[in-house]
């Protein structure tokens, strides 16, 4: 069983994946390739000149498989309540989760289908989102949501913020305290 099963692999299912998997949880991120971030060209995210949205997509799986985070492609047909947490079922197989973040971008189909509440979007041509409370939890216990999905704005920068920030609440919640990660300069 998983710690945390990731739906999507853009900015914010990836980020969200370094930081879970960097905190030593078991991880999975589940990529349908279908990031909006693919068709971008960024130059207004801090600490990068410029890339690629496909560039960006690989390089954040590449980062959060670095701590061990398992990459699976495919699409998520379905979320089920299992006694002690998810059953997580896409074309290519099935997965246990202790816990589920939605990082589908501006797909809402998954979301609807299992039953989170949703709302009218509030950016530009986002018709559907999720809502969420502070800590990025949805109206199912134990499924989450970040970036797009969950009402931040497009900017990969945004989006992969709100993953760090759920992968975050996440972590503390399964670690039973607040859970904080910072690296120290080596001298």
């Amino acid at each position: 069983m998983y710690d945390l099963v990731i739906i999507g692999a853009g900015p914010a299912g990836a980020s969200a994946g370094l930081i879970a998997a960097r905190a030593g949880k078991k991880t999975l991120l589940i990529d349908s390739g279908q990031s909006m971030t693919k068709r971008a060209w960024i130059e207004n995210h801090y600490g990068v000149a410029e890339i690629s949205g496909p560039d960006m997509v690989e390089l954040g799986k590449k980062q959060a498989a670095k701590f061990g985070a398992e990459i699976a492609e495919g699409k998520v047909e379905s979320v089920d309540k299992q006694n002690d947490g998810f059953l997580v079922t896409s074309d290519q197989g099935s997965y246990e989760a202790r816990h589920v973040l939605l990082a589908t971008g501006v797909l809402a189909d998954l979301a609807d289908k299992i039953g989170v509440t949703t709302v009218p979007g509030t950016e530009p041509r986002i018709k559907t989102i999720v809502q969420t409370d502070a800590n990025n939890k949805t109206s199912v216990e134990g499924i989450w949501a970040a970036g797009t999905i969950a009402g931040m704005s497009v900017h990969t920068i945004v989006t992969a913020g709100d993953g760090a920030k759920a992968a975050i609440n996440i972590v503390s919640e399964l670690n039973g305290e607040r859970y904080v990660d910072h690296d120290v300069l080596k001298s």
